[in-house]
């Protein structure tokens, strides 16, 4: 069954078109990444599926049912925008945003207390939000995202403006929701974060998708590069886009650059090898990152190359 499902969503503000028959759907319990550009309409359609604004045409399901702010005990969502209110205490906040989502105060202020004390800030609890770092002030922030536990996460641009020790925190929460069963929905243009989390992501270019699948699939967009090193004429291999031969290492063996034709696996090239005896005495494959494959089919700042 699918948490979210989108079919032909559109938003239009003042005739732009900032979501254009977008297309996709996330299943319950994976972690899924929705990736773009600044502009490319990831925030506009997560406020759309939170019922803050309405899509001017196509159908959203979230959970089983129509967006609807009831809904609200069962999703965690934290901005792009951080927004508390500076006077409020941690705990405070926590339990405020708690309440809001049906808990009652103790158990709201049993489950922040725990979470401050795993984002390291049990001894902040009592202190107010603008007195605290905006590192701080982020993780308490989150807390108010996670303090329901969720079925479904989503988080926008979670990782803007954390240190490197603070973006493994936030990795470490969301693989903690997804193995208690959560969905998370996380949108970001920092690849690394999506390769080591997401199971499936889409790319988005100006409102439009460009890709949805996993990684893997993702990286065969692109086409596999190999360095090897041989005797023989690797030009002539089957699947084999292009080949150039580089620097002579002695007795006939030569440097190979080759690019394969799309579709094909360096495994298979190299068991065609192994079978019929072309000696290798270097083999390097280099795949394509997600970074590239952003790139090449959503283009630097979603501008298309």
């Amino acid at each position: 069954m699918a948490a979210l499902e989108i079919e032909l969503l559109v938003k239009t503000f003042d005739g732009v078109t900032a979501v254009d028959q977008l297309d996709f759907s996330v299943r319950e319990g994976e972690i899924f990444g929705f990736l773009g550009g600044n502009g490319a309409g990831k925030t506009t359609t997560l406020r759309m599926v939170l019922d803050i604004i309405r899509p001017t045409s196509g159908r959203i399901t979230v959970l089983g049912s129509s967006p609807d702010r009831r809904q609200s005990e069962k999703i965690g969502f934290l901005p792009e925008e951080r927004g508390l209110y500076a006077g409020m205490s941690a705990i405070d906040t926590i339990v405020y945003f708690g309440r809001l989502k049906g808990m009652s105060t103790a158990q709201a202020r049993g489950r922040g207390l725990d979470l401050l004390e795993r984002f390291d800030l049990a001894d902040r609890a009592k202190s107010d939000i603008g007195a605290m770092s905006k590192g701080m002030a982020q993780k308490v922030q989150l807390a108010t995202a996670l303090v329901n536990e969720p079925e479904l996460l989503m988080l926008d641009e979670p990782f803007s403006g954390l240190d490197p020790v603070n973006q493994e925190l936030l990795e470490d929460e969301i693989l903690r929701a997804s193995a208690r069963g959560a969905t998370v929905i996380f949108s970001t243009h920092v690849m690394q974060h999506a390769e080591r989390l997401c199971e499936r992501l889409l790319l988005l270019r100006k409102g439009r998708k460009r890709f949805e699948g996993t990684l893997e699939e993702a990286r065969d967009q692109l086409p596999t590069r190999l360095e090897a090193v041989s005797r023989a004429d690797l030009a002539g291999l089957p699947g084999i886009a292009s080949a150039e031969r580089g620097e002579d290492r002695g007795e006939g063996w030569h440097v190979w650059r080759l690019e394969l034709a799309a579709g094909n696996r360096a495994g298979n090239l190299l068991e065609y090898c192994t079978t019929n005896g072309i000696a290798l005495r270097g083999w390097d494959e280099r795949r394509a990152s997600l970074h590239e494959v952003f790139v090449h089919m959503v283009g630097k700042e979603g501008e298309q190359p």
